[in-house]
């Protein structure tokens, strides 16, 4: 077996900030399910009380989000390095992941890609974080506002088709959310082991087999550490080809 590093991967006002989001959406998803189909669920004790919960847990989130903002933007100061993604990952690192995701893992190839902290998500992982951090996210927060403020904000009400248009757009974004949230999970097993990429939003730290770390170091800037794996390089060529 390979010797292991770590890496500190995680700080914690990125793991705080990951767990009070997680356990806030399954909030959200439980309350706002008892609030949709209040005949059917009864998990909380009245409907009453899962809008409450339902609107606390959503402050708390639209919080959490605009302190992941503010955190990655003006602290850390590498919101657009992490998860927006580049020219590269565009033409071949989506290629090359979705790959991965659907055909090698299953024949046990290693990831394509391993996180470094100046460099986190994979290709695929920045285009969904990009798609549901700088849009999912504000809609669903926008429109479950909208809806806790329905008297004083009617004038925008209107604006956006109604409340029934804000209640239903509202509703699908939520369920995209909730879609999403399954898959992360899934896709945070494939790892070396089903914890291996849980682990670290409890400790911060990330196992690096040696093999990882000595193409991590040889690699020029901005190259990242993916392509020393040389089952990838067809892959990779055909894609160029196309």
């Amino acid at each position: 077996m390979s010797e292991h590093k770590k890496v500190y991967l995680q700080p914690i006002p990125v793991r705080i900030w990951h767990w009070v989001n997680a356990f806030g959406i399954i909030t959200l998803t439980v309350s706002g399910a008892q609030i949709r189909f209040p005949e059917t669920l009864h998990i909380l004790p009245s409907y009453r009380a899962a809008i409450q919960v339902h609107n606390v847990a959503g402050l708390i989130v639209a919080v959490s989000f605009t302190l992941w903002f503010f955190y990655y933007a003006m602290v850390r100061n590498s919101l657009d390095k992490l998860y927006i993604p580049d020219e590269e990952d565009i033409k071949h690192g989506i290629f090359r992941q979705l790959a991965y995701y659907c055909f090698f893992y299953f024949l046990g190839r290693p990831s394509p890609f391993h996180a470094m902290p100046e460099s986190k998500f994979n290709p695929m992982q920045k285009s969904a974080y990009m798609a549901v951090m700088f849009l999912l996210m504000p809609l669903v927060s926008l429109t479950g506002i909208l809806l806790m403020n329905v008297t004083p904000l009617r004038v925008f009400i209107l604006v956006w088709g109604g409340i029934k248009m804000i209640d239903a757009l509202h509703f699908l974004l939520a369920c995209s959310l909730v879609a999403f949230l399954f898959t992360h999970v899934y896709l945070a097993t494939l790892g070396p082991t089903p914890l291996a990429y849980i682990k670290p939003m409890f400790t911060g730290w990330e196992d690096l087999p040696e093999h990882e770390e000595e193409a991590a170091q040889t690699t020029l800037p901005g190259y990242r550490p993916v392509r020393h794996y040389p089952e990838y390089k067809g892959v990779q060529g055909e894609h160029k080809g196309g």
